[in-house]
């Protein structure tokens, strides 16, 4: 048996998303450019968590539409850059072992535990869930989280730091299991992602696909252009010559995130500050900057498209591997427990006793 700790084994990451749908630049920014990196000096493992979206959508349309979310969202994974040779991307729900080990994890830590985490309000409120109707599952859904980190025995979680919290209850778990049955997984370790939020279009809040303020990767080029054409500046500026405000200003957060020119986009501040540059001007410079960044990725996005059934063959490979890596997770498991010697000594006695019945 490999121990939990072992130095010799490949650093493996575990990160993924929800298929609500397709994935925008909020999402490129935020996790999808970390992933591409990391897949050159990581074992990368990326979850199509649907499982997960049931804690808030489990209409019988939400679970059939997870198929057809499940391959738009690994066009999109493509087309920025994530190797499939390199990356294993796998279907939640086609894990059976993730609803044994998620049962056999909800007994490692309390309900008030669990509770005290402020994420899950936050997720209760944007599923407009109130606190008498929050379903089990939502209540219970970091120790989901910490069944798909711990099952393929995940040493690195990429999250930002809203999300530490539910890292720490996945190393809690995880140091309560080895206390009580042995070391059979390692404790992960968060990697932190300092990226903050893309701000919307509109200028409300971060950019989502819900609050139609986002920028998706499978917009073409006229609708990257509409979109930023119509996005929300300084709404004091009233004319090119009034000097504006670059601060909580998306169209400059864009610039800084999506600008490889450094020292235009300073300028072009400054510029903007003096009130010697027009928001029209400003808005074109970024939309050419968002050109070079997402004309390739269309490119990409075509040509996997293109070749029909190859990203089912791809989750379908990717999941047929976890299954591998969850049976044996769940053989170490099983054993360190001794949760399968009741079975055991139950099928030897009655294979004892037909055995003599039939002598």
């Amino acid at each position: 048996m490999t121990s939990a700790t072992d130095s010799s084994e490949t650093k493996r990451i575990l990160t993924g998303d929800r298929p609500t749908g397709r994935l925008h630049l909020g999402h490129w920014v935020g996790s999808l450019q970390n992933r591409v990196r990391l897949q050159d000096e990581y074992e990368t493992i990326l979850i199509i968590a649907d499982l997960h979206m049931l804690t808030t959508k489990q209409t019988k349309a939400d679970i059939e539409a997870v198929a057809d979310n499940a391959r738009g969202m690994v066009l999109d994974y493509l087309a920025v850059g994530i190797d499939p040779e390199k990356t294993t991307i796998y279907l939640q729900s086609a894990v059976p072992e993730i609803y044994e080990l998620n049962t056999l994890l909800c007994n490692m830590v309390t309900v008030n535990r669990l509770a005290r985490l402020p994420s899950l309000k936050e997720m209760a409120k944007n599923a407009q869930i109130d606190e008498e109707s929050m379903p089990f599952g939502l209540l219970g859904y970091p120790v989901l989280q910490a069944a798909d980190i711990l099952l393929p025995r995940a040493h690195l979680v990429p999250v930002g730091r809203d999300n530490l919290a539910h890292v720490e209850i996945t190393r809690e778990i995880a140091r309560r299991f080895n206390r009580l049955y042995g070391e059979v997984f390692p404790e992960p370790e968060p990697l932190l992602g300092e990226v903050p939020a893309l701000m919307g279009t509109d200028g409300q809040g971060k950019m989502s696909k819900s609050a139609n303020n986002a920028i998706m990767l499978c917009d073409d080029q006229a609708t990257v252009a509409k979109k930023i054409k119509r996005a929300y500046t300084d709404p004091n500026r009233v004319s090119a010559d009034v000097p504006g405000n670059v601060e909580n200003n998306p169209v400059f957060q864009y610039h800084d995130a999506f600008n490889s020119d450094r020292d235009a986009v300073a300028e072009l501040k400054e510029r903007y500050r003096q009130g010697r540059v027009g928001d029209v001007e400003v808005k074109q410079l970024l939309i050419d900057a968002l050109e070079l960044l997402m004309a390739p990725m269309r490119q990409r996005m075509s040509e996997y498209a293109a070749d029909k059934g190859l990203v089912d063959e791809i989750i379908w490979n990717g999941t047929e591997r976890v299954r591998q890596l969850a049976r044996e997770t769940m053989r170490e498991v099983r054993s360190a427990m001794g949760i399968n010697r009741a079975a055991t000594r139950l099928r030897r006695t009655v294979e004892k006793r037909q055995k003599k019945k039939s002598s």
